[in-house]
């Protein structure tokens, strides 16, 4: 089942226009969002991430788009598909209508909510080794539109293919001024001494859900320092510790880069610190 602009059908049923906009122009943003035994994990931040891309992408936001309808158009696909004791991935995505080429005839938005199951509740790091690298044949731009979660992502999927092509497990992504940016579906976090650092906003990595609340509780671990800095590829080599986040897997540690390999010792402390947030919901 889905949820299409409050209506819920069955996926057999869905079926969008040739001329949607998402479709011919990127048109789109979303947010995936984890949803356990019916309550949405850091509703307040999807919600004002979300209106925050609408408002940047000059979309009109009807009077009725609150932070309840958001969250009850969530629920409400989780009650009718039977996954309200479960833990769920949903995919709440928001597109300008139909009309125009280049320039919109209109800036009215239409919805579609998608929910799986996922298996894990809670967030568990694996003990299986993760290998990255860099990629290195397409660079994405800093600056505010990078931020934002779009269907603009052709860097994410050719690295994907370029990362499955030579057995990495996930690439990480550079910006044209040669910065490490983000993996290709995630933040990554460097580790070094008791510093933990993550590449700056400005650089033009993803406003990650996952990302905000890491750097929230490493503020509150009075042993580690957090830093929004770049980070240059050379760093990667005296690193510690590196580790990816997102909203789905939680905190993802990398075991190997090129020769260099790296603990989890960090990783697996903030972990810990996170479950602990999410069982408060």
């Amino acid at each position: 089942m889905i949820n299409s602009n409050g209506n819920i059908i069955k996926k057999t049923q869905a079926s969008i226009s040739i001329n949607n906009r998402g479709f011919t122009y990127g048109d789109i943003v979303f947010e995936t969002i984890k949803v356990l035994q019916n309550k949405v994990l850091f509703l307040e931040d999807h919600y004002f991430r979300l209106m925050a891309s609408l408002r940047i992408l000059r979309m009109e936001i009807p009077m009725n788009f609150t932070m309840e309808f958001f969250e009850n158009e969530i629920l409400k696909l989780i009650k009718i598909s039977n996954l309200n004791s479960l833990s769920v991935r949903v995919k709440f995505i928001v597109y300008r209508s139909e009309g125009g080429l280049f320039m919109p005839e209109t800036n009215t938005i239409e919805y579609l909510v998608i929910a799986e199951q996922l298996y894990t509740e809670l967030y568990e790091i694996s003990n299986e080794n993760y290998t990255v690298d860099l990629y290195k044949d397409n660079y994405t731009s800093p600056g505010l539109i990078s931020t934002l979660k779009t269907n603009n992502r052709i860097i994410n999927v050719v690295g994907s293919i370029y990362a499955k092509e030579n057995n990495f497990n996930n690439c990480l992504i550079l910006n044209t001024n040669k910065h490490i940016v983000e993996a290709l579906n995630a933040n990554i976090f460097l580790v070094k001494d008791k510093s933990v650092k993550t590449p700056p906003l400005q650089d033009g990595c993803i406003k990650g859900i996952m990302r905000k609340q890491i750097i929230e509780i490493v503020k509150l671990l009075p042993e580690y320092t957090i830093e929004e800095s770049s980070i240059s590829p050379f760093e990667l080599q005296k690193a510690d510790e590196l580790f990816l986040t997102n909203i789905i897997s939680g905190i993802q540690p990398i075991t190997q880069y090129r020769r260099k390999r790296f603990s989890k010792e960090v990783s697996k402390k903030i972990l810990t610190e996170l479950n602990l947030k999410v069982k408060l919901f």
